[in-house]
């Protein structure tokens, strides 16, 4: 078998994987609408939640809904983003539509308490949705036309987001009530941060901006307690012109800890800035064992 062959079927494999990893998650968020967070009159933000409500208000099946409502904004995707995410897109969007058809009346495993529901609908539903969206994919329309408004209006991808959410969560108010609309902000917001979480892993990245009078020492260690490389930068102190070598180091956040440690042994008094990595490629960035 040809090298050409095998990385074409490689190719193939890994979009079959992502492609199904897109459908598992969508099934989790289906569960957790139609298991947790509708019948305790608790809805979703974004395209999902106005599905709900005018299912609720119609009696159209909820996965009709969803698909319907959602294809403008996956064609939207398309233009703004590209093919594949579309056909991820396209493929979540569908299985969560089948989701919550097939589970529509299975049983409701937490009934009343308020605050459980919201937060253990919030993370089933941000964990289902933070699956689809690492794997290209996205379950929801509302944030791509929030990028699309982004380049239009003067206002962040971010606050557009909320702005439209509010719009949705006030539609949710003539269904499920003003609690149930705070209940369902409330889940949206734990949605929110399990899909961050779940989109970077656990374990994500942090970048280390170290000033120490001992950079060669404090380099030293890092390689021998982190096993991690440094890179350095010529900088300038703006009041006293005095030249320093600033310190870059990536690492992972379970290190974070460590990094302190070595940090404050070798020089109490150094200047570190600390900043999130979203995602790192290349190089020789992998785990490494804390000693």
């Amino acid at each position: 078998m040809s090298t050409i062959t095998k990385q074409r079927r490689t190719s193939r494999l890994k979009y079959v994987l992502r492609a199904l990893a897109v459908a598992i998650g969508a099934f989790i968020t289906a569960y957790g609408l139609e298991a947790i967070l509708i019948p305790n009159n608790v809805s979703d933000g974004g395209v999902t939640g106005l599905s709900i409500v005018g299912s609720q208000l119609i009696g159209s099946p909820l996965g009709l809904l969803i698909a319907v409502l959602n294809i403008p904004f996956v064609f939207l995707g398309y233009k703004q983003i590209g093919k594949g995410f579309a056909i991820y897109s396209v493929i979540g969007i569908a299985s969560l539509a089948y989701g919550t058809s097939v589970m529509h009346h299975i049983p409701t495993i937490i009934q009343g308490d308020t605050l459980l529901v919201t937060v253990v609908g919030g993370i089933i539903i941000g964990f289902g949705m933070g699956l689809a969206l690492r794997n290209g994919g996205a379950l929801d329309g509302i944030d791509m036309l929030a990028v699309l408004l982004s380049r239009k209006l003067p206002f962040g991808t971010s606050d557009l987001i909320l702005f439209l959410n509010m719009f949705v969560f006030i539609v949710v108010s003539t269904v499920f009530g003003l609690q149930g609309a705070f209940l369902s902000g409330i889940a949206y917001f734990i949605a929110s941060k399990v899909i961050h979480i779940v989109e970077e892993g656990l374990s994500g990245s942090k970048t280390f901006k170290i000033i120490t009078s001992q950079p060669e020492l404090m380099v030293e260690a890092i390689r021998d307690q982190l096993g991690r490389s440094a890179t350095y930068n010529l900088v300038e102190g703006g009041y006293s012109s005095e030249q320093f070598k600033e310190i870059t180091c990536i690492i992972n956040r379970l290190e974070d800890s460590k990094m302190k440690e070595i940090i404050n042994e070798i020089d109490k008094h150094a200047f570190v800035a600390v900043y999130d990595v979203a995602e790192v490629k290349g190089g020789n960035f992998k785990k490494k064992d804390i000693h």
